[in-house]
């Protein structure tokens, strides 16, 4: 697999990712600040979602180059 096509499947495996775990651990306030929105979280984390969004994501992307490089996947047969 070319660097590209890793970059790519990197960037929409993150992105999945990361809108998978936005909800994890998410509380909100029992009574919100004048002007926040009641749905606001208390502490979102984001720095820490974000972070185990990379790893997983450095994982699944290994994964599949592995199983593309190895021919496991080919997605040369379903061109043809």
């Amino acid at each position: 697999m070319d660097p590209f096509g890793a970059l790519i499947i990197f960037v929409i495996t993150w992105w999945l990712v990361f809108f998978m775990t936005l909800p994890f651990g998410v509380r909100v306030p029992d009574e919100p600040e004048p002007g926040h929105a009641p749905s606001a979280p208390e502490r979102p984390r984001v720095a820490l979602k974000a972070a185990i969004t990379t790893a997983i994501a450095v994982s699944i992307t290994g994964l599949v180059a592995a199983a593309v490089e190895y021919d496991i996947i080919s997605f040369r047969e379903w061109v043809e």
